[in-house]
């Protein structure tokens, strides 16, 4: 008798929507591509930012703002798009997100000033945060085994993860041979190839939500309740005690009018039971920390190597490599272990390589930068080691904890907990280690951090034991239908 794996309970409909496997694989290329832009665009616009303040005339705060209006606008709409992608559908939200984001590319692009390119750089941000979501949930849709929605994700993980090594070594290209526009012009082509891959290839799954009227006042205050917390931290970090106060008091408001609403709503953008389901909890946790410390790391290195060492942004980037590289490649090793194990035993490994490497920062000093990158290559290889073993269990976790029907809800989610964690991890580690033209002081704030990043590692540690390890049965099933299914075409898994 066939054991009860859950391929085995997939129903007809969703087995349909999934599609053959030659297309779900060219497909997931497609929802690929399209993660890899938005991420992109995180790292891409950092080696560009001399350029754009001299050509637009651009002052520290500008420039400040063109890379955070990005991920503030990301972090603060993620979960309506998730919420909005669940009840419109996922397939019509990815379209119009990809959509928004190549028209707001053309707008940076021909920015006449660092107000407008902030204002499209925000633009740019809505439509990934409308892309997100709907292509994980798309994903999961098209791949609704455990075992191969898990080795998906990794795929998934693995090719957006290649944004991190990408975006400075492409973008020095860039910006050294056509200039800082074509980093955002460059978009165009690439997000017109994704649309009609996506129009052409993808099928909606049939999951957007009915009835219930849309959660618009959750919708409204979640990007200001989100976007004010983040702008707090960053305000304070550069000593602007008015913005601070200000955004702390919108942050503050909003998100207690949040509360509020959330109570009221008929059908709530964020449901209660979700919020007090300590898996879910548990996972998000841990994508903020790994993301916080990854990019504050990530930070303070590049102000290392090229503001204190003098190193071209290419340079710079390429020198990053030893943390994007095991990122990239260990993303689909991570998926497959998610898919054999369960999320658990990935997440405790990555979480314990990455705090013993932080330690690493502890040697970095003051005397000699050019001798400080050996310091810091422990710390950039550990890093990349256990993000790339968390960065598929930790998707997989929270997707799995979404009850039925809020998969774009649960990807919104996880993909908030991210960008938050992004912006928060500039903001403080940029904040506790200032300029690296202060060697001494820079010196000691790497010291102070070594020690953050090592107790966040560890609280994230402990949050793993929130996250279910598969039942001695599921690993049974697990097993059996791998022996069932080697050799045979995954076709058979429609």
């Amino acid at each position: 008798m066939k054991p009860p794996t859950r391929e085995s309970h997939v129903s007809p409909e969703t087995r349909n929507a999934a599609g053959p496997v030659p297309r779900r694989a060219v497909t997931l290329a497609v929802l690929c591509a399209g993660m890899f832009l938005v991420l992109l665009d995180v790292t891409i616009v950092n080696v560009a930012l001399p350029g754009i303040g001299r050509a637009l005339g651009a002052g520290p705060a500008g420039l400040q703002g063109v890379v955070d209006g990005y991920a503030v606008a990301i972090a603060g709409l993620l979960l309506g798009g998730g919420a909005l992608a669940d009840r419109v559908g996922h397939r019509a939200t990815t379209l119009l997100g990809l959509g928004l984001f190549g028209v707001a590319s053309l707008a940076c692009g021909a920015a006449p000033g660092a107000g407008a390119l902030i204002a499209a750089r925000a633009v740019q941000g809505a439509g990934a945060a409308l892309f997100l979501p709907g292509s994980l949930a798309l994903i999961a849709a098209m791949y609704p085994g455990r075992a191969e929605q898990a080795r998906a994700l990794g795929m998934w993980a693995g090719v957006s993860s290649t944004a991190l090594p990408a975006g400075p070594l492409l973008g020095g290209a860039l910006v050294d041979s056509a200039g800082w526009r074509w980093i955002f012009l460059l978009n165009a082509p690439i997000v017109a190839a994704a649309v009609a891959g996506v129009l052409v290839l993808v099928r909606d799954p049939g999951t957007r939500r009915g009835g219930a009227p849309l959660d618009r006042a959750g919708m409204m205050l979640a990007p200001l309740a989100l976007g004010g917390l983040v702008w707090t931290v960053i305000a304070a970090g550069h000593g602007h005690a008015r913005t601070a106060t200000v955004a702390a008091v919108v942050a503050v408001a909003a998100g207690a009018a949040f509360a509020v609403a959330e109570r009221r709503a008929a059908a709530p953008m964020l449901p209660g039971g979700l919020l007090r389901a300590p898996a879910f909890l548990g996972a998000n946790g841990i994508a903020l920390i790994m993301n916080l410390v990854t990019n504050g790391v990530l930070f303070v290195a590049t102000l290392l190597l090229q503001q204190a060492g003098g190193r071209s942004a290419f340079t710079a980037g390429a020198m990053l490599l030893p943390m994007a590289v095991p990122l990239a490649l260990l993303a689909p090793v991570g998926g497959r272990l998610t898919a054999r194990f369960g999320p658990r035993l990935p997440l405790v490994a990555g979480t314990a390589i990455a705090a013993a490497g932080c330690l690493s920062l502890l040697r970095v000093g003051a005397a000699s930068h050019a001798t400080s990158y050996g310091a810091l290559l422990p710390t950039l290889a550990a890093i990349g080691i256990g993000d790339g073993l968390i960065v598929t269990a930790v998707v997989a976790a929270a997707m799995r904890t979404a009850p039925p029907g809020r998969a774009g809800l649960a990807g919104g989610f996880n993909n908030t907990a991210r960008q938050v964690g992004t912006a928060l991890g500039v903001a403080v580690y940029g904040s506790v280690a200032g300029s690296a033209l202060r060697p001494e002081r820079f010196a000691s704030g790497l010291h102070a951090l070594a020690w953050v990043s090592v107790a966040l590692w560890v609280a994230a540690l402990a949050l793993t034991w929130l996250v279910p390890a598969p039942s001695p049965r599921r690993r049974r099933d697990a097993a059996t239908f791998r022996r069932r299914t080697e050799g045979t075409a995954l076709s058979r898994l429609r």
